[in-house]
């Protein structure tokens, strides 16, 4: 795992990043190819104008003149379109890694446990896999490779200045260290605050996130201004971040500014001295102006350059981060049975949130020795009080977590030995809180899976008894939902996961009950399917309305994660215990009598 330095020389995190241009590496050696190109066309323009003012326009050769200024034009243009080139090589090379590289993240999101997603921010990951991905880009558009351009452009003016004057060199070199320690304070100041504006657009991607996706609990609570409030301080502390590094970049230009034009007032000072003395000619002086501008444009760039550099390497150690995490479902099983008959078994399961290698203590378990079968084709319900460890079940039979003591198994084969596609392609799991994507109602259903086709989705659709109010809406099935379903009703999208769960025809059906908040009408078309649904299928409901699992083979009643009673419903009324109470206490609030 790389650890976060912030340096543009931390060469193992550079080995990683350009490892992903190695697909791309005629596109890196042409981009280093016009690089050196540029660096060595840039001193041919300075000298060649010294040649044409001292060979040419003070012997009044106009012939020659206009030859030699043809020349120069040819070199403009030449030098146009290697800059082209470069420029667009660079970008190339820099999307093109990021493509690869925001393929590989959001591929490794994907498979992390959801123990992942409980502690991060998914305001924190968007950032990672977009801006963040960006400032990686900008180490070949604007960074590494320019920066090596730059150098050895410094280089080759340098080496023609001596060539010309050795003398007049050391003269408009001598502002050189004044310049040397303001870029050198200037990156310093910039890196601190450059990482303060990525830390800002972090926190106010996280808060935009969150706000707008509960922007219904905002309003039904009346709490906009409070979050308005809030909101403008998170984007006042970006604002000052972003003015904090433009005040340094304020600072600096001027500076290198005042330190080229000293630059220059040496060079006019002893040039104008020396030509009167006859030791130069005025080309030298034309040629030298322009130089000392060359010499201090890429000085000046190189420092932003190398904070550029700097930014792309603090977002590859962010992004490396991501992928380095290995709180991922390990995929130990290769085993992928033709049909499984759907056999469930806990055999004291014990589960906690914790690390295996921490120290456990008593109340951080969720579930505490939990034993139980479901033989195939039954149906077992799980009742109990929010935090009894009825989701962290579910969540377990899908490896979404892995269990601390016991086993889990299906047909007697412990679930770790599945290919875990394979097992979770055989469990089909129905939420509550129903997720829709911002597309079509068949891609909602399908999945995009390529195997289940429309027809399938429709036969689905009126054995579940959706498809007349999906042929209603606009389109029918190309109908485009809006996110997270909200252009549908609650019942809506609930049926619409039902008939998702059905083309998936799983072994085992795993409910949250979802007939809570719908109409009667909708209730009884979503019984239907759930009575389609678990008809030859291993089925485990979560129940939070009794009158809905009266018929299941066998209720397990769940308080701080340990089995406290098992059996069926009218065993479980005799035994005048915890179930018994639940049920009085819900039918009674109901009006209904037992």
């Amino acid at each position: 795992m790389s650890k976060p330095t912030g340096k543009a020389y931390d060469w193992q995190l550079l080995k990683r990043i350009f490892a992903y241009a190695r697909p791309y590496k005629k596109m890196f050696f042409w981009s280093i190819c016009l690089t050196i190109a540029i660096a060595a066309i840039s001193p041919l323009r300075p000298l060649l104008i010294q040649y044409i003012i001292d060979d040419y326009v003070l012997f009044d050769n106009y012939d020659g003149l206009v030859k030699m200024s043809l020349v120069l034009v040819g070199i403009l243009i030449f030098q146009t379109i290697i800059q082209y080139y470069h420029t667009y090589l660079t970008n190339s090379l820099g999307q093109s890694v990021i493509k690869n590289l925001r393929k590989d993240v959001f591929n490794h999101i994907t498979q992390l446990r959801l123990k992942y997603f409980d502690k991060t921010p998914i305001g924190q990951l968007i950032t990672r896999t977009v801006s963040d991905l960006e400032t990686i880009a900008d180490i070949f558009s604007e960074g590494l490779i320019v920066i090596i351009g730059d150098i050895l452009q410094l280089v080759a003016v340098i080496g023609v200045m001596f060539y010309i004057d050795w003398k007049l060199t050391l003269v408009v070199l001598l502002p050189m260290p004044l310049l040397i320690i303001a870029t050198y304070i200037f990156k310093e100041a910039i890196k601190s605050a450059f990482q303060d504006v990525r830390t800002q657009v972090a926190k106010l991607n996280t808060f935009l996130q969150e706000h707008i996706s509960g922007i219904s609990i905002i309003q039904y609570f009346a709490r906009e201004e409070q979050e308005f409030k809030k909101f403008k301080n998170i984007n006042a502390e970006h604002r000052d971040a972003h003015i904090r590094s433009n005040w340094y970049y304020s600072i600096f230009f001027p500076v290198v500014e005042i330190i080229s034009a000293l630059s220059i007032g040496l060079l006019v000072w002893y040039g104008s001295k020396s030509i009167l003395d006859n030791q130069i000619s005025p080309g030298v002086i034309f040629s030298f102006i322009m130089y000392v501008y060359m010499l201090f444009r890429p000085i000046r760039e190189l420092a932003d350059k190398f904070n550029t550099l700097q930014m792309g390497m603090v977002g590859a150690e962010r992004i490396f981060n991501v992928i380095d995490t290995d709180e991922i479902t390990e995929n130990k099983g290769t085993l992928q049975p033709e049909k499984l008959k759907g056999n469930v078994s806990f055999s004291h399961v014990w589960f906690s949130y914790q690390q295996h290698n921490e120290e456990i203590q008593d109340d951080e378990w969720i579930l505490k020795d939990i034993t139980f079968n479901v033989k195939e084709g039954e149906t077992l319900a799980l009742v109990g009080a929010t935090g009894a460890g009825k989701s962290s079940t579910i969540n377990i039979l899908n490896r979404f977590y892995e269990i601390s003591k016991g086993e889990v198994t299906i047909d007697g084969i412990n679930i770790q030995n599945f290919e875990l596609s394979y097992l979770r392609s055989q469990i089909a799991t129905v939420l509550q809180d129903v997720f829709l994507f911002s597309d079509t109602i068949a891609n909602n259903i399908s999945l995009k899976n390529e195997n289940i086709s429309r027809e399938q989705i429709i036969n689905a659709a009126k054995q579940v008894g959706a498809h007349e109010f999906i042929m209603k809406l606009p389109g029918g099935y190309d109908y485009q939902v809006q996110e997270r379903g909200n252009s549908l009703s609650t019942g809506q999208a609930q049926l619409i996961s039902f008939i998702r769960a059905l083309v998936y025809n799983p072994t085992i059906l795993v409910l949250d009950e979802a007939t809570s908040s719908v109409d009667t009408e909708t209730e009884l078309l979503i019984q239907n399917a759930i009575n389609k649904l678990m008809k030859g299928r291993t089925s485990i409901v979560i129940a939070h309305r009794l009158s809905t699992i009266q018929n299941a083979d066998r209720i397990i009643v769940l308080d701080h994660g340990k089995i406290m009673e098992m059996g069926t419903h009218q065993e479980l009324l005799h035994q005048n215990g915890m179930y018994k109470n639940l049920y009085d206490l819900q039918f009674n609030s109901e009006g209904i009598k037992n």
